[in-house]
């Protein structure tokens, strides 16, 4: 999350609030619905992307990674203490390899 994602919810949200509390309760025009649905998504995607941070890899140095296939494989499980970033355990897996004398 960053502090710009943070801003443009508070400012999606704001413009929200402020054009829900001026429509006509009898009859909102057209263009003050479409205007207030408009804030509510800005404000909605300002919302998705806080979260955007937290990558289904769980990994520092990649969150927005591919995730290794094998994660979770209870046949072929992955060793201990790797994670689920494909990025990462395929660098694992290449140094292993140099280590054993293979290119």
């Amino acid at each position: 999350m960053s502090y710009a994602d943070l801003r443009e919810l508070q400012s999606a949200l704001n413009t929200a609030s402020d054009i829900a509390f001026s429509l006509d309760a009898a009859a909102p025009s057209p263009h003050e619905a479409d205007q207030l649905l408009d804030a509510l998504r800005r404000a909605l995607a300002a919302a998705g992307a806080l979260g955007a941070g937290i990558g289904a890899t769980g990994c520092a140095e990649h969150p927005k990674g591919p995730v290794d296939p094998l994660a979770g494989d209870r046949e072929d499980p992955l060793p201990p203490g790797w994670g689920r970033c494909l990025l990462c355990n395929d660098r694992r897996r290449r140094a292993g390899a140099q280590r054993r004398g293979w290119r």
